[in-house]
């Protein structure tokens, strides 16, 4: 029997950063007038979402309901949302909301915005079955994708993208860290005709090999030096120590692009790693042109998403496996 979203329903819920979340029922709730209701069908676990429950990402709304990978289907809108009708499929990213006034977004540079919201950080996210979001940040979901498919493509895939946009036109592109956005941006730089060098936790047998059957012409430790000198590089790695290695192996001029929201502490190095105009840049966030963007070209690729599902009462299970390594490709959690 089909539920009605007027029922309670389950959510995975955080109440205490660095302890498993707490599975809780939730009375139904009605969307605001510029709001959807969402019925989710998939919802990818991110990196992210691990540095939040562990307590390393600090201002989290508490109790929270994490999630920012969001794949559903609209099942109730308010009296102001008229973008989508009931039963059209939509993604849900880690942009919730901008204030839409400030000098960033007057810019277009919306994912700067001091006023922001985030999905699964600072507004309940989708690791539950019913999710409300303000419709503005829906994006129609890609074509030709199944739910659990195409739920990695809202942050793995965008993030990846933004940190591919900041690598410039590299030829030869360094990818440190082969997860979840890692998988599915080295399908893209291949695409494109770019040569992808994957570096992988030390004695990754499993991921390198994983990093080659994804078009990668070398795969290898994070330690070591790639065959040939690198354009750019991006670190997706929370590993403030790869910052040195990969400026190391970029040639003068080239670009190292840190992909994270969170990153352990950068070691002091030596002045002559950086000379020679290389440059350093972080991402911060995506904005919804990004998501646009990327949402049109990945089934042109086409992108393939690798994914591991877990079941929505299985998320702390899901968050150890992504913790341990023992994810190739993402974790998508299925309600």
């Amino acid at each position: 029997m089909q539920r009605s979203a007027s029922d309670p329903y389950d959510a995975m819920v955080l109440v205490v950063p660095g302890r498993p979340l707490e599975r809780v029922r939730r009375a139904a709730e009605s969307p605001g007038a510029a709001e959807v209701l969402i019925r989710v069908l998939a919802c990818g676990v991110c990196r992210t979402d691990l540095h939040i429950v562990d307590g390393e990402l600090t201002e989290p709304k508490l109790p929270l309901v994490p999630g920012h990978e969001i794949i559903g289907t609209i099942e109730h809108t308010g009296e102001a949302a008229s973008r989508f009708q009931l039963g059209d499929c939509v993604g849900v990213g880690w942009l919730a909301s901008t204030c839409g006034v400030c000098s960033y977004c007057l810019a277009n540079q919306e994912n700067l915005c001091d006023n922001a919201l985030f999905t699964g950080y600072t507004v309940d996210g989708g690791y539950a079955e019913y999710a409300i979001v303000r419709e503005e940040y829906c994006l129609p979901a890609p074509p030709g994708y199944e739910p659990s498919e195409a739920a990695p493509l809202m942050c793995a895939g965008l993030i990846g993208y933004r940190s591919l946009v900041k690598a410039g036109d590299a030829r030869r592109l360094g990818i440190y860290g082969f997860g979840a956005a890692a998988h599915i941006i080295a399908q893209v730089a291949r695409h494109q005709g770019r040569e992808v060098y994957a570096f992988t936790r030390a004695r990754d047998q499993e991921g390198q090999a994983f990093a080659r059957e994804l078009g990668a012409v070398w795969a290898g430790d994070s330690s070591q030096e790639p065959p040939e000198e690198l354009d750019a590089a991006i670190i997706f790695a929370p590993v403030g120590a790869l910052v040195p290695v990969a400026l190391k192996a970029v040639r003068k001029g080239g670009t190292v692009v840190c992909g994270g929201i969170h990153m352990s502490d950068i070691p002091s190095f030596p002045y002559a790693l950086l000379w020679g105009e290389r440059s350093m840049c972080s991402v911060a966030n995506v904005t919804r042109r990004d998501a646009e963007e990327f949402l049109a070209l990945a089934p042109r690729v086409p992108v393939q998403t690798t994914v591991q599902t877990f079941p929505l009462s299985e998320a702390n299970e899901a968050l150890a496996a992504l913790r341990s390594g023992r994810v190739h490709g993402a974790a998508v959690l299925i309600p």
